[in-house]
């Protein structure tokens, strides 16, 4: 138990950590002003029965000092346990808010491989049940059982000052409770990981519903996917209610050992007084005592179950945080502004890439000794079959991933050289699936310049040609959109996007197919974004449009992972090869009519 308590405490940063000792240390003395009440339980009784024994009056001195003993008591309790209260709640919620602020952090650092690998379920569990369980649930239940074993022992001590034979037989069944404890704190380990293990699951459903419930409806899955949804959410019903029903019996045997070592106090006090070894008023005390003395250890015990829930909580935050970031220590780059963007070439040398990492048994080389140069202020059009690896290869030049082998430079530096912020500055993406955040459109466009002005931001998006359409919109600037840009068109959060990589204004510009979601109608304004975009910076392209590629300084041809073809337009047209072959395929396509 106190190895589990020391890795909580672990888990909470220093200043936190020091609101949980400082309660314990409250805690402390509040226990000792509780104890006060025996001392003035013990005063009121010497009092009476010594006046009844010496046939003396009952003078007013006894009850007042009877009084005040338990005013002090009640007057320190309330104080202490009020303070004691606030930094453990202080301590749990602050701790909750900085590890899910960390856990993002961290995240943010992950090779994006991580996020292929593991489910957003999964991920949104650890942020969202895991934090909330250490920030109210174990915050209770450690500081109840922490409290619960301290007004024990504190009771136990002064038994021992009134009567060390008693004290032994309060330390016996102190040890036997902590027997019983002990036990279902074992036996509730596997039903604690089957928990964790069903509410990670039961969110992962949920997701997984509404993320598709699109496809979900087109396809009339309602019943299958909501019969796995209802699946999911009845295991964590049934493990919940297991953990509870496992508990009950053991719970009832800690409340049982805990009145009978009461009832033994009880009856081993009367025995001494009959036996003429203990005073009739210190009998009485101690007859009061055995009612108080387990009151307090089997509220704690009671919650003691849930500290297994806890350990396994905190390992699971602390596996997030332990997990390898990529080499984010490199050197702080001041960010190279558009117009010192002459020496930031990109150079990609004899770069290898699996997915897990090549010496995975069975991985898939998706990047396969790749070597090129992107010169600053040029355009580098990257086409191939769907699934030659051209999305990876951008990833790589912006360092999403590490390569396996091989290495990537921007201006003659390695990109882990560099600190990834320093990095990203020089970088702006426009991805074909954009993704927008559930808040303003000012504010989705400042994604690229948090500090920008209300002017830059509606000047961005006039360039990028979004400026008409926020126009009509309800709120202007300040309507909040859907998450993931729900309440928007493609080509509308297209163009949001590129308004965002024109306020960060980076030397380096990734496009993705950015012209993948555009109607016909807007083509003409997007290209026009697109070349305010693009001007006079370092720009990489996926795309299969041809006016978008025909007139980029160099296009590289990637097949299974490999560049096969390499050079102009013109001069990839005379090959005959893959790049011709595909433009002609093209041709054909956009030629057809109705």
């Amino acid at each position: 138990m106190f190895e589990i308590l020391q890795r909580f405490f672990r888990f909470c940063d220093k200043e936190n950590r020091r609101k949980f000792y400082g309660s314990i240390v409250m805690g402390v003395v509040n226990s000792v002003f509780m104890a006060l009440r025996i001392a003035a339980v013990a005063v009121m009784m010497q009092g009476v029965i010594g006046s009844i024994a010496d046939r003396g009056r009952f003078t007013s001195r006894t009850v007042w000092t009877s009084f005040l003993i338990m005013c002090v008591s009640m007057a320190g309790g309330i104080i202490t346990k009020k303070i004691m209260s606030m930094w453990q709640t202080e301590g749990g919620y602050r701790t909750c808010a900085k590890k899910r602020i960390e856990i993002a952090e961290h995240l943010r650092y992950l090779p994006m491989g991580y996020f292929n690998e593991n489910s957003l379920g999964e991920i949104t569990s650890v942020t969202t049940n895991t934090m909330e369980l250490l920030g109210d649930v174990a915050t209770r239940a450690v500081m109840m059982v922490m409290q619960g074993l301290l007004d024990s022992t504190l009771i136990i001590v002064m038994i021992i000052i009134f009567d060390w034979r008693l004290g032994l037989v309060a330390l016996a069944g102190f040890a036997l409770f902590e027997l019983v404890n002990m036990l279902m704190r074992f036996s509730v380990r596997n039903i604690s990981v089957e928990k964790n293990r069903a509410d990670t699951a039961q969110i992962e459903k949920i997701l997984e519903y509404i993320q598709g419930i699109a496809e979900v409806k087109a396809y009339n899955l309602v019943g299958r996917q909501r019969k796995n949804v209802n699946s999911a959410i009845d295991r964590a019903i049934k493990a919940c209610m297991a953990m509870e029903i496992h508990c009950i019996p053991i719970s009832a045997l800690q409340s049982l050992i805990a009145k009978l070592c009461g009832v033994t106090l009880m009856l081993a006090s009367v025995y001494f007084f009959l036996g003429s070894t203990m005073t009739l008023a210190d009998c009485t005390v101690m007859l009061i005592c055995s009612f108080m003395l387990f009151g307090a250890l089997e509220a704690g015990g009671n919650y003691s179950a849930l500290l297994r829930v806890i350990d396994i909580a905190v390992g699971k935050a602390n596996a997030v945080l332990s997990l390898p970031v990529m080499d984010i220590n490199g050197r702080e780059i001041p960010q190279t502004v558009s117009g010192q963007a002459d020496g930031l070439n990109i150079s990609a040398a004899d770069i290898v890439f699996s997915y897990g990492g090549s010496n995975l048994a069975g991985a898939k080389r998706i990047i396969d000794h790749v070597s090129f140069t992107v010169p600053a202020r040029t355009v580098t059009a990257v086409v191939g079959p769907s699934g030659s690896g051209k999305t990876t290869l951008c990833h790589l030049l912006a360092r999403f991933w590490d390569t396996d082998a091989g290495s990537v430079c921007l201006g003659g530096r390695n990109v882990q050289d560099w600190s990834m912020d320093s990095l990203m500055a020089n970088f702006s993406f426009v991805f074909q699936n954009v993704y927008l955040f559930h808040d303003t459109i000012a504010n989705n466009i400042r994604f690229g310049n948090p500090s920008a002005s209300m002017e830059q931001v509606i000047a961005a998006a006039k360039k990028a040609c979004c400026h008409d359409f926020i126009s009509e919109l309800p709120d202007g600037y300040d309507t909040v959109i859907g998450e993931g840009g729900a309440t928007l068109s493609g080509g509308e959060k297209q163009r949001i996007s590129i308004a965002r990589a024109i306020i960060k204004d980076a030397p380096i510009i990734i496009l993705d197919e950015a012209t993948a979601n555009v109607d016909p109608e807007n083509e003409c304004e997007l290209m026009n974004a697109v070349a305010e975009l693009t001007k006079k910076k370092t720009v990489i392209m996926i795309a299969h449009r041809l006016k978008t590629v025909r007139n980029a300084d160099q296009i590289l041809v990637l097949d299974k992972g490999r560049i096969v073809e390499k050079g102009k337009h013109a001069d990839l047209m005379k090959l005959g090869g893959i790049y011709a072959r595909f433009i002609d395929s093209r041709r054909r396509a956009v030629s057809w009519k109705l």
